[in-house]
């Protein structure tokens, strides 16, 4: 079972820039993946045994607070903040090099990759985009991992972001963790994906700004979000209400 209380979070987006170079997983916990990880404990095991873990949802925050838990992060930082941060940090570092770097997405379909690769050509144009869509199951084959490894590790990106959606990233990124031969932060960052592509629209600013992205989710899709919020956000105040 994941506690909260004792889990170590990064504390502010300006601590990401203090996040050494090299070998680096880097993931992100809100009210809804932490009630998954209450009774999925390959999930609870990935969350904890990367090297830095962000706070993405305003829930996480708070609750740290109440209950005076071992890391105390004074804001909220998504998948977002820390794609933007890696991205731009990425960028400019090729163009003071003059050689450009290469990022690689692991994940979602070909159509969204393709959108992607075209935004970050205007977005990023110090980066060479490399993309792998993996087959859209819910559990891969020996074969299949293998063959994401060595990809992976033939590739060797600067920056690698793996996005096949919570808790399956999380899993697949730790399990396969010592076979990756690599030395650049790696990112699991799902929703980004989309967001990036715009396939998926992220709420307006107002919304994000008083932590309210997950009502603009729900309103937006509630046949698909409304068993994670209508259900998930008592679920996660009963949670941490039984940690206290």
């Amino acid at each position: 079972m994941l506690r909260l209380g004792s889990l170590r979070l990064v504390l502010s987006r300006n601590a990401l820039a203090a996040i050494p170079e090299g070998k680096t997983l880097i993931n992100t916990i809100n009210a809804h993946s932490f009630n998954t990880a209450q009774h999925d404990d390959a999930f609870a095991k990935a969350l904890q045994g990367g090297d830095y873990l962000l706070p993405d949802g305003a829930s996480i925050v708070k609750a740290c607070r109440w209950l005076k838990a071992q890391s105390q992060p004074k804001e909220r930082i998504a998948g977002w903040d820390l794609f933007v941060f890696e991205m731009e940090r990425l960028n400019r570092l090729s163009a003071q090099r003059q050689q450009k770097s290469t990022c690689l997405f692991l994940g979602s379909s070909d159509h969204v990759l393709q959108l992607i690769r075209q935004r970050a050509a205007n977005d990023y144009p110090h980066l060479h985009i490399v993309t792998y869509s993996p087959p859209y199951k819910a559990t891969f084959s020996p074969e299949e991992n293998n063959q994401m490894v060595d990809f992976i590790n033939q590739t060797q990106p600067d920056l690698l972001w793996i996005g096949m959606t919570a808790p399956k990233q999380e899993k697949w990124a730790y399990e396969h963790w010592n076979q990756l031969n690599i030395h650049c932060h790696v990112g699991t960052i799902g929703a980004v994906f989309d967001f990036y592509a715009g396939t998926v629209k992220r709420a307006p600013e107002f919304f994000q700004r008083h932590s309210l992205e997950w009502l603009h989710r729900l309103v937006s899709n509630p046949k698909r979000m409304w068993r994670r919020y209508v259900l998930g956000n008592p679920l996660f105040v009963w949670n941490i209400l039984k940690e206290q």
